[in-house]
């Protein structure tokens, strides 16, 4: 079984999330007995798509028409079924965030592949089997998924694979061409906005994340969340009231019906934790909880938790972690 991972590019940078299942995708072709292979999507550079050999890829396929930097359902699929089907590849391998969801779906009807989404581990491959463990209800359990067809689809969750770095280690580069038309551009978004994060680090990628609710009481407040951001690297986040309020706009909203994330830690200021919020984030391996009320639901999801006002802790948290460099 060959194998083809989907990196995504967006600036010339390769996406964390497309780090993470490049490392998958590796170390599924050892399982296996076989090299794995890359196909680039959106804006990239050869030398950033050259180091994707640090994680163990071994070609990466790149198909410079400038149409392709920004996403386009239509043409992405196309794009990762024509790689598909030159390398015979039988295992897919993509991370599961917005483009991957997109298309997943769809290269399972094209390649008459099975597709198990959200996959947290490597497959189980003894005895002939193709098994996926994968999140499933938000987050609140796991299901064994075997995966039966000739053709796999696997789309990794992000944040649960650590991306591994062999030095020195070079993929070769390749052009490509899938011979896209016009009609394969028909759903392209008719306008692209970039939504930066406070730090230039994107919510979606973001290993950590700084998050307010209405404890905050408004968006003058909002620098106590920046502060502390800044001074982690991570990304800022809010619960959904707050951006109904227009406090903070609506590409920050995580939960349920906003963003789902899954960081390596999660500080959530003056959130009540709603279930429709813990929905969308109670996959974060480390939550930090600050509320004034000592029965806040989301104490119960916290793995760790301070009662105080989050106009005092905060700017004694974000000193602690200046002080710790």
């Amino acid at each position: 079984m060959s194998v083809l991972v989907v990196i995504e590019c967006d600036n010339g940078e390769v996406k964390k999330s497309s780090l993470e299942v490049a490392t998958y995708a590796s170390q599924v072709a050892q399982q296996l007995g076989t090299t794995a292979t890359a196909v680039a999507v959106g804006e990239a550079t050869e030398g950033n798509l050259a180091k994707l050999g640090e994680q163990g890829i071994s070609k990466v396929l790149y198909d410079a028409e400038p149409r392709l930097k920004d996403f386009v359902n239509g043409a992405y699929t196309k794009l990762i079924a024509a790689a598909a089907e030159q390398e015979g590849a039988q295992v897919l391998v993509l991370a599961n965030s917005n483009i991957g969801a997109a298309v997943g779906s769809r290269l399972s009807i094209r390649l008459k592949a099975s597709l198990a989404t959200n996959a947290v581990e490597l497959p189980r491959t003894e005895g002939g089997q193709f098994v996926v463990k994968r999140g499933a209800f938000s987050g609140k359990a796991l299901a064994d998924v075997a995966l039966t067809t000739d053709r796999k689809i696997i789309a990794v969750k992000k944040n649960s694979i650590e991306a591994q770095q062999e030095a020195g280690k070079t993929a070769s580069v390749e052009k490509f061409s899938a011979n896209l038309t016009d009609a394969d551009f028909a759903d392209a978004p008719k306008q692209v906005v970039m939504q930066e994060q406070a730090g230039g680090v994107l919510l979606p990628e973001a290993a950590k994340v700084v998050s307010g609710g209405r404890g905050m009481k408004g968006p003058e407040n909002w620098n106590l969340i920046e502060d502390l951001a800044k001074a982690l690297g991570a990304a800022t986040a809010c619960s959904k009231p707050v951006s109904d309020v227009d406090w903070r706009p609506h590409h920050e909203h995580v939960g349920q019906t906003g963003i789902t994330i899954s960081p390596n830690l999660y500080i959530a200021c003056g959130i009540s934790g709603a279930i429709q919020h813990l929905a969308g984030v109670n996959s974060s391996k480390v939550i930090v909880v600050i509320n004034k009320d000592p029965e806040a639901p989301f104490f119960k999801a916290a793995d760790y938790g301070i009662v105080g006002d989050v106009f005092d802790v905060l700017p004694k948290l974000t000193q602690a972690v200046k002080e710790l460099g």
